[in-house]
């Protein structure tokens, strides 16, 4: 019983060891949970409102030239665009910060598009054109697989994020993504590749023994590669989190470890030390108990 407290009290002190890091990972897992919740609400609100949009505006979708969502301060737009030389504005679905389908506003009413829409269009259409223009150089496009452009303007930094979607269920797919920034005249600055490659994970995935489910998956991040989960990850995870039997998803890269909390949308990140002193704790403690 001694030995067994003994064990316990290490591992609690390991914990508050990962809790109490340096200030600097506090701010950067803050920082990119912040990034990535921005994409996930702007892709969550496209794809309930393409979904809305077809069953509703069925008389207009040969006439769609492409969608952008959108923050309004209240909540979230999601907006179709016509293919015009002057495109104006199809329908728009409003949701509230909350998007669910059931909380949906549509108006179906045409008309020009507002500063902020010509702007994110603008953007998009910049950055389709680029990623066309580099297919199989920069940009891969993989069979089974769409590449979605995400337009986003924060604080006047404009940012354009491609990430690859499935098009077959039972799938997550991590990386092939890519950060596009501009300058204020829709010049490209940069292009950053995420990951090294495309990975697959599935929705359904067996543990170490064939006959358990996996709670957690992993992925890797090489030296070259952001030592952090990247916003992409997050807003990945978000989308496909609740397809999955997952209670974490780690990204694990030379110095650090990032742990996402799916069940609570929360983002920890420590070092390899820290993470490699919990994990023997854990391991002593198992030891202990058989």
């Amino acid at each position: 019983m001694k030995k067994k407290m003994l064990i316990l009290m290490a591992f609690c002190t390991c914990i508050k060891i990962a809790a109490a890091q340096s200030p600097d990972l506090i701010h950067i897992a803050d920082s990119v949970e912040r990034e990535g919740k921005t994409l996930y609400q702007s892709e969550i609100a496209s794809w309930y409102g393409t979904d809305i949009f077809l069953e509703k505006c069925k008389g207009k979708a040969g006439r769609i030239g492409g969608y952008v969502s959108y923050d309004t301060g209240s909540g979230m737009n999601n907006i179709f665009f016509s293919r015009d030389e002057v495109p104006v504005v199809l329908a728009t679905m409003s949701f509230p910060y909350d998007v669910k389908p059931q909380n949906c506003t549509i108006d179906s009413t045409e008309r020009k598009l507002t500063d902020v829409e010509t702007r994110l269009y603008h953007l998009r259409q910049t950055a389709i054109k680029l990623i066309n223009a580099n297919k199989d150089t920069i940009f891969r496009f993989y069979n089974n697989t769409s590449l979605n452009p995400i337009p986003i303007i924060i604080n006047g930094q404009k940012r354009v994020y491609a990430l690859t979607a499935p098009k077959n269920n039972g799938v997550v797919l991590f990386g092939n993504d890519y950060l596009l920034t501009f300058d204020q005249q829709d010049r490209l600055i940069k292009t950053l590749k995420l990951h090294k490659g495309l990975i697959p994970e599935s929705t359904r995935q067996m543990g170490k023994d064939s006959g358990s489910i996996a709670l957690a998956s992993v992925h890797t991040h090489l030296p070259e590669y952001s030592p952090y989960i990247t916003a992409t990850d997050i807003c990945t995870l978000m989308l496909y989190e609740k397809s999955t039997t997952w209670n974490q998803h780690v990204v694990i890269s030379k110095d650090f470890v990032s742990i996402w909390d799916c069940k609570r949308d929360k983002l920890a990140i420590l070092t390899q030390e820290a993470w490699k002193k919990i994990n023997a704790a854990k391991s002593a403690l198992e030891t202990s108990k058989n």
